[in-house]
């Protein structure tokens, strides 16, 4: 049987390690010829090095013009058809009153900034052939309070508002738009958040992640992998366009 997504070039931010990772990983499984794009050269390698498709690592900061414009000239060779905006940082965990401009700026340079420029430089070539995926990586977190957590949740939102308007103007032209939310994904960030938030209460770290998980319906995180193969659901449906996805254990229900 041929693969569902062979003959076709996914293009993944922040693919270096974690969510970006396990995305590629997944894509490539299902028979994509994956480009792995992120700042840091050796994890790329060798996240390339242990996909089951011949793949291809490109080192880009998303947040700058000039890197994503070599980017996409770098890429010149290559039919992507699958955009997966990826690439995202956490930001300050501080009541917003203590959050320094800069850090506001670094939160949404990369968060949104970065998706716009991808979508700017890559979006062109699926709208010419009237074909085209882009999956962004928006976050539960943008349409529900998270406490000390100000830049990252308004940047998730604003990636969901990019999402929706983008689709409406290129879901005509052939190429499908959408965003996938995940709640807490299982791993060293909220790993670190739980130990933020422990020092911050008095508690221990084990009862700190107790409490969160508690939210959910299921009891837990969602995991990487769980993302990813969400990622490939979406991809699998061509009816989708313009619509948000959450993927929150039951965190998030609306």
């Amino acid at each position: 049987m041929t693969a569902p997504l062979a003959g076709r070039t996914a293009l993944v931010t922040g693919g270096g390690n974690g969510l970006g990772r396990a995305i590629a990983e997944a894509l490539a499984g299902d028979g994509a010829r994956v480009v792995v794009a992120g700042r840091n050269k050796t994890a790329l390698d060798a996240v390339v090095a242990a996909l089951p498709v011949p793949g291809r690592a490109a080192v880009c900061d998303v947040s700058d013009a000039g890197s994503v414009a070599a980017l996409s000239a770098e890429l010149a060779d290559e039919e992507i058809s699958v955009l997966v905006n990826n690439a995202g940082v956490a930001g300050p965990v501080r009541p917003l009153t203590e959050v320094e401009p800069q850090e506001w700026d670094e939160v949404f340079a990369v968060n949104v900034r970065g998706v716009y420029l991808m979508c700017r430089a890559f979006l062109p070539a699926m709208v010419s052939r009237g074909a085209g995926d882009v999956v962004n990586i928006a976050s539960v977190s943008g349409k529900r309070p998270l406490l000390r957590r100000t830049p990252y949740c308004a940047s998730k939102m604003a990636v969901i508002g990019l999402t929706t308007t983008l689709a409406a103007e290129v879901g005509p032209l052939g190429v499908a738009v959408n965003s996938l939310s995940p709640g807490p994904v299982d791993g060293p960030r909220m790993t670190r958040n739980f130990r933020l938030e422990a020092e911050r209460t008095g508690v221990s770290v084990d009862e700190a992640e107790r409490a969160f998980t508690s939210r959910a319906a299921l009891g837990r995180m969602v995991t990487e992998s769980e993302v990813a193969a969400a990622v490939l659901a979406m991809l699998a449906m061509p009816g989708l366009c313009a619509a948000d996805i959450d993927l929150s254990a039951g965190m998030v229900a609306r």
